[in-house]
């Protein structure tokens, strides 16, 4: 068993999850420094060990030149307090947030669990966050930390990002949603919610994405619906080109409970408006096929599934939505990807780049390259 496994088996198995978690991204942005020289500066390159330099190949998609194929997906970096550090430890593009208009302290505790036997994790977080307003200062802060060059705004003589001049060792996506006090109904307020997370963070943005689908925001997936999605898209599109110099590519991120029909209506509508992508998928609400027994799983309770027993669907909507769209499309794969097998199906199955989260918290901090070597070689 590696050492990890046992560490993780036999000691973070008996702390809160959420502590746990917290403490566990304390330890990585404090290693940033040992990980980013063991991994190496050059971006085109990342170390298996010491001594095997593997080769990541770039992935050119969405106008964006991705490092490598292997992303970290939203939610674990909510508040972009480690998006330099993740990228050390191998993930080509980070996705932070899921960040809402407004700073909201989330659901209330606990919220975030273990299913070992299922190599899975529930949660019903709820958007906890910052806020737009502070993500937004902090993404400011670490542009002036990195050295990106700035140009003034033509409208309010706010500073924003040059996009040309900005690193390529990481690539930023910001992942928006609703505050949960908006009523989802208000389609003004709701559109308003999202403009100011729009407004606000896509400056900083490599690529912006648009959620639609966590389970633990009251009515939220309601907004999947393609009546409800389209003007929010396009009210998403609009605010996000008057505030950057250059156009920012915007995906939606949706549910794996979607009816294959509906799935097939998303991927319509982001070919009729234009998006740059889709991401597949979010967090489950089933709780079908899992080895954890019924009785701790309904203690457990509501929330969203991800990991392992994610693979079959998060899968089945990918190759959904490649042979609705074309080749062209950018599709990110995310759920339930664990092993170098699922990310070489995901990719075999028309998916662009990948995202993981639960596999990382379950296989510890090389995982990532251990991927990418297996998908390199």
């Amino acid at each position: 068993m590696k050492p990890y496994h046992l560490l993780f088996d036999h000691v973070l198995t008996r702390t809160d999850p959420e502590r746990a978690h917290h403490a566990a991204f304390r330890a990585i942005r404090a290693a940033e420094p040992l990980t980013r020289r063991l991994s190496g500066v050059d971006p085109s390159r990342l170390h298996v060990g010491r001594r095997r330099p593997v080769a990541a190949s770039p992935v050119e998609a969405m106008g964006l030149t991705f490092p490598n194929v292997l992303g970290m997906a939203a939610g674990f970096d909510k508040n972009a307090v480690g998006i330099d550090a993740l990228a050390a430890l191998g993930f080509g593009h980070v996705e932070i947030g899921t960040v809402t208009g407004e700073a909201q302290p989330g659901n209330p505790r606990p919220r975030l669990f273990r299913l070992p036997a299922d190599r899975a994790i529930v949660n019903r977080m709820g958007f906890n966050n910052d806020g737009a307003e502070v993500v937004a200062r902090r993404l400011a802060e670490r542009e002036r930390a990195t050295g990106r060059r700035r140009t003034p705004s033509s409208s309010d003589g706010s500073t924003r990002p040059d996009v040309k001049q900005r690193r390529v060792d990481v690539v930023l996506g910001v992942n928006i949603g609703k505050t949960k006090v908006v009523p989802e109904d208000d389609e003004a307020a709701v559109l308003a919610d999202y403009g100011k997370s729009a407004r606000l963070l896509a400056p900083y943005a490599d690529y912006l994405v648009v959620n639609v689908s966590s389970p633990n925001t009251p009515g939220l997936r309601n907004l999947q619906a393609v009546e409800r999605l389209r003007p929010l898209l396009e009210h998403v599109r609009r605010t996000a080109d008057e505030v950057t110099p250059q156009r920012v590519p915007l995906l939606v991120k949706i549910a794996p409970d979607l009816s294959d029909d509906d799935v097939l209506a998303v991927a319509d509508l982001a070919l009729a408006t234009g998006l740059d992508g889709i991401i597949a998928t979010n967090t489950t609400i089933s709780r079908e096929g899992l080895r954890t027994p019924a009785d701790e799983v309904g203690r457990v309770g509501a929330g969203g599934l991800s990991g392992r027993p994610l693979t079959g669907r998060s899968l089945d909507v990918l190759r959904l939505l490649r042979g609705r769209v074309g080749p062209d499309l950018t599709l990110v794969g995310v759920g339930g990807i664990t092993s170098v097998e699922d990310a070489r199906a995901r990719l075999d199955a028309g998916a662009t780049l990948l995202q993981g989260y639960t596999a990382f918290v379950y296989e510890g901090p090389l995982w990532p390259r251990r991927v990418l070597a297996g998908v390199a070689g």
